[in-house]
């Protein structure tokens, strides 16, 4: 009997990773009945990370944080153990402000300070801060303050929310914040590996996409420079070496904050698959298949289908991949994946903006990849009993 492992992320913005891995198991197991599918939804630390967690037996419970524009919300908080897992994009995430509205300067990271407060009550051995999809760009200075630290004007008064904020800081002290910490292992999964500051910053390459314009991209990276300026003249000890380093970047700064805490950076796409166990069930898999919304150049960074694949390709598992839309070339996709399908290849309409459509769309994707991978094994079979049977002939 074959085992086929479906691992797919989300489509994101159109179906959650468990849908994506519905709709491809429904394809597959209406050609291959008899074959043993498992789904295993993942996620590489953006939205999507606590409902990966959950999978993985981690408990869920909501609790009550502030938004990235200052208003309240639930979020959920995953924990299993002594590890306690916080989503940031459940906290603030592009989706959580009212319409989607985008407010570049002020969007705030302190609903996930006051989440690793909460965690903090159970005296977890370890928290894991999954970083990605946020709308914030303030460097994590929200989470710091909502921790204790001290970030001030020159009139003494805290600085306003928001990166835009922090242009005014003149003045910083995160004691309380690396004291309260004491003792935990921290760990960001990161999504990405850009630094704080610069052309491949998180202001310049992810400000536009959070509502900032030139003029706002511009304020950002000074008052982010203006923050590790104060950290460094405050004593926190390389500052400056932090910012710089890949991953600094991650959801809007919020990678930076963590450095200064102490954290560890890991590749989200590793974390998730280590914590889910993929490679146990790559080990008893005869086939697996993978995918995202978009297979293009940031996916080649090791964004979770390649980190998945490349888990694969040591345990010589074939892996298939599907895609909301792809712009790899062929040479590209050919290093990982034995075949892509795209849905923007299958259809004139816009499955992006269609979850029905992209579901269906899936369906079919799962049922030629089970066609290929049955005419794949009859063709081996049929080979291996023409050489069998060539075999006992010559040894007669």
């Amino acid at each position: 009997m074959s085992s086929i492992l479906i691992a797919p992320d989300k489509f994101k913005g159109c179906l959650s990773a468990d849908k994506v891995a519905d709709a491809l198991a429904e394809g597959v197991s209406s050609r291959l009945p008899d074959a043993r599918v498992h789904r295993l939804p993942l996620a590489d630390g953006g939205e999507g990370s606590a409902a990966a967690a959950r999978a993985a037996g981690f408990a869920i419970k909501h609790i009550t944080v502030t938004g990235p524009d200052g208003r309240t919300r639930t979020a959920p908080l995953a924990s299993r153990g002594g590890t306690v897992l916080i989503e940031a994009a459940a906290i603030c995430g592009l989706a959580t402000s009212p319409a989607g509205a985008r407010i570049p300067l002020r969007a705030t990271t302190l609903g996930v300070g006051e989440a690793i407060r909460i965690a903090l009550i159970d005296r977890p051995d370890t928290i894991v801060l999954a970083v990605g999809g946020v709308a914030t760009t303030d460097g994590g200075a929200g989470m710091l303050q909502a921790l204790g630290a001290r970030l001030t004007r020159a009139d003494g008064t805290a600085v306003k929310p928001g990166g835009g904020g922090l242009a005014e800081l003149t003045a910083a002290d995160l004691t309380a914040a690396i004291q309260i910490l004491s003792g935990i292992d921290l760990v960001l999964a990161v999504d990405v590996d850009n630094p704080l500051l610069g052309p491949h910053g998180t202001a310049a390459v992810y400000g536009p996409q959070k509502g900032a314009g030139a003029a706002e991209v511009a304020h950002l990276e000074r008052s982010l420079g203006q923050f590790i300026h104060v950290l460094e003249h405050a004593g926190v000890s390389g500052a400056r070496r932090a910012a710089d380093t890949a991953g600094a970047g991650a959801a809007g700064g919020l990678g930076f904050a963590g450095l200064s805490l102490g954290a560890r950076l890991r590749s989200g796409a590793d974390h998730f698959l280590a914590l889910l166990g993929a490679e146990g069930l790559l080990a008893r898999s005869d086939l697996a298949i993978t995918g995202e919304g978009s297979l293009d150049q940031q996916t080649l960074s090791g964004k979770l289908p390649v980190a998945f694949a490349r888990h694969a390709r040591r345990l010589a598992v074939p892996v298939h991949a599907v895609a909301g839309r792809c712009t790899l070339t062929a040479q590209q996709a050919g290093r990982h994946f034995r075949s892509v399908q795209a849905l923007t290849d299958l259809t004139d309409l816009d499955p992006a903006h269609d979850g029905e459509l992209s579901a269906r769309l899936l369906r079919r994707c799962g049922q030629t990849i089970a066609d290929r991978y049955r005419s794949e094994s009859v063709a081996h079979d049929e080979a291996y009993t023409i050489i069998r049977k060539l075999t006992i002939e010559s040894d007669s």
